[in-house]
């Protein structure tokens, strides 16, 4: 290993550290934008790309292939996470590091993969970090403050999973047989109050309070201070003891939290994969502003397998500098923190399912993280 020069040119990738079998554990790093042009998991090829906004990367990512529990028996597949953070990338950090091990624990417990294992893993990590709160709340409390939305997919068996908390979204491309085209199908459940549906969800669940979900400044917001109604972490929300000094003012409620505002429970569902199912397309919610469920799965299905991540990342900036009469180039020259004016951390996996891939079949572990950009220091 060359350590400075691979910690520069791959700040994002933590490659698999399991009997070193890990295989595509490269990426580049190009000034915001990192990514993975092409890479194959167990049940065919994939692309990952991360463009930062903010000041610090919140978005997180991770692909997985292999054992998906901690036993050389498997289940076997794929597994896909989106961590889109907020408030800080305390929480978004913290998933990729636990998440996939709590699912390969449960896995192996129950010696096979399944909604239930997906939901314990969820629990577990929501509850590893209140733990990380609870020890840094005395000297750190903005941590209460800090949370994650967390999608995640597993390929496995034959059946695709996906779990959801926040806004981050899972699109399928699937092949109309008529026309070989394409058509988009939203496989996750959003927990955005923007949506009205979920506003009235979280009246029905607060009904002594009619100030649940506000209108301020024009965006639908829990309690006026978020938008998403689920979530990993935000602590704040959740337990009476975070909402209290030394926390900032405008986090604290005026009247004490009862019982949990937001919620860490995932929405989750299976879907016997199809032949016709042809690739995945997992973003946190920096791409879907800008571009739409059947725009995305155009562009997929009508360009090279070769950096479509990339390319559906670049394809979002460009429209959201449209959208401020702005040529693409300029936004490019706008730096982190500034940047994050003009649009979000965006990330982006795509995972092609090739019918042609057994999907039993077992072959080298992948571990593919990305967790953050490194820059220069400024002289």
């Amino acid at each position: 290993m060359l350590p400075t020069l691979m910690k520069f040119l791959s700040a994002c990738l933590w490659p698999s550290s399991s009997s070193g079998r890990s295989v595509d554990s490269t990426g580049k790093q190009d000034g915001l934008l990192w990514y993975k042009d092409s890479g194959q998991h167990l049940l065919g090829d994939f692309s990952m790309a991360v463009v930062q906004a903010n000041n610090l990367l919140e978005d997180q990512s991770q692909v997985e292939s292999g054992p998906l529990s901690t036993l050389d028996s498997g289940p076997y597949g794929t597994f896909i996470g989106v961590y889109d953070g907020h408030g800080g990338p305390e929480t978004s950090r913290f998933v990729n590091d636990h998440l996939f091990q709590h699912l390969k624990r449960f896995a192996a417990e129950e010696a096979c993969m399944s909604m239930d294992v997906i939901r314990k893993a969820y629990e577990a990590t929501e509850e590893g970090f209140l733990g990380v709160v609870t020890k840094q709340w005395p000297v750190k409390p903005l941590i209460a403050a800090v949370g994650s939305c967390c999608l995640v997919g597993v390929i496995c068996g034959g059946m695709l999973y996906i779990a959801n908390v926040g806004d981050s979204r899972a699109v399928l491309g699937r092949a109309m047989r008529a026309t070989g085209e394409a058509i988009a199908l939203q496989l996750s459940a959003e927990h955005n109050v923007s949506i009205e549906s979920v506003r009235q969800e979280m009246h029905s669940l607060h009904p002594d309070d009619s100030h649940i979900v506000v209108l301020k400044h024009n965006v639908w917001r829990v309690k006026g201070l978020i938008q998403v109604s689920r979530s990993i972490g935000d602590m704040y929300l959740k337990k009476a003891e975070f909402n209290r000094e030394p926390l900032y003012t405008k986090y604290r409620l005026r009247e004490p939290i009862k019982r949990p505002i937001l919620s860490g429970e995932p929405s989750i569902t299976e879907h016997e994969l199809q032949p016709q199912d042809q690739f995945l397309i997992f973003a946190s919610d920096g791409l879907w502003e800008q571009l739409s469920n059947q725009e995305a799965v155009d562009i997929v299905q009508n360009h090279p397998r070769n950096g479509i991540a990339r390319r559906l990342v670049k394809m979002a900036m460009q429209a959201a500098a449209k959208k401020r009469e702005m040529r693409y180039s300029d936004l490019m020259k706008i730096e982190r923190g500034v940047r994050r004016h003009f649009h979000d951390d965006i990330t982006v996996v795509v995972i092609y399912l090739d019918t042609n891939v057994v999907s039993s079949a077992k072959g080298p572990s992948l571990s593919i993280r990305c967790r953050g950009m490194t820059f220069p220091k400024k002289l």
